[in-house]
């Protein structure tokens, strides 16, 4: 799990994180997006995507935020998002905005530890923008591919490059940050028992579907 000094960033960040999403159509906010969040555009647009069909459907939303995928995936009919996050600000955030979408009755967030949480699996688990600040991710996949019934959805920040550089520059003074090399992800992911899992490179991340093997 993220230690003490990013769950406190994060709490103060929460408000901060939250505009990025709500304010999108400001020039200021388009030449960012392009410039720097290309990739948070494209994780959700691929994470909402590969949770179809969702009708019905229960969800997990590991490192949720102030909720964004949970709500949207509410909204188009999962019966059941259980958002965590380490952040009590995020929580906050993330239930005012299922209130506000009417999603409430589907919606459910608390700060909770990944390793200490306890649930049936689901059928999505979210996990972007998570991968970025946990020190030592194999116990980590391992417990997400535990909760999984049919599909999990990672992000993971790439090394290399001037947005890698750029990125770590600025989070030197926040909290810790570790950046993957594709050759150490594929390792890692290759680790996991009783999963098959793809990797995309998208913008300065890579997308990684996780998916259980059935049972022999």
């Amino acid at each position: 799990m993220p230690d003490d000094r990013t769950r406190a960033f994060f709490h103060r960040y929460a408000g901060t994180f939250n505009a990025i999403y709500g304010n999108t159509n400001t020039p200021w906010n388009t030449v960012l997006n392009r410039l720097f969040r290309r990739s948070m555009v494209l994780r959700y647009e691929h994470t909402l995507r590969g949770c179809e069909p969702i009708q019905g459907r229960t969800v997990l939303d590991i490192g949720c935020g102030p909720g964004h995928y949970s709500v949207e995936l509410a909204r188009r009919g999962a019966a059941k998002v259980v958002g965590i996050d380490f952040a009590d600000n995020m929580i906050t955030i993330a239930r005012e905005q299922a209130a506000a979408a009417g999603v409430a009755d589907r919606c459910s967030f608390e700060v909770a530890d990944i390793n200490t949480f306890s649930a049936d699996p689901f059928d999505y688990v979210v996990v972007m923008g998570f991968m970025d600040y946990v020190a030592d991710p194999g116990p980590f996949l391992r417990r997400v591919a535990a909760l999984t019934r049919g599909k999990a959805f990672f992000s993971f920040p790439a090394a290399g490059g001037l947005l890698a550089w750029q990125r770590q520059l600025r989070y030197r003074s926040r909290c810790p940050l570790y950046l993957y090399h594709r050759a150490q992800l594929e390792s890692l992911l290759a680790a996991v028992p009783g999963v098959t899992t793809t990797l995309e490179p998208i913008s300065r991340d890579y997308f990684v579907t996780m998916t259980p093997r059935p049972a022999s």
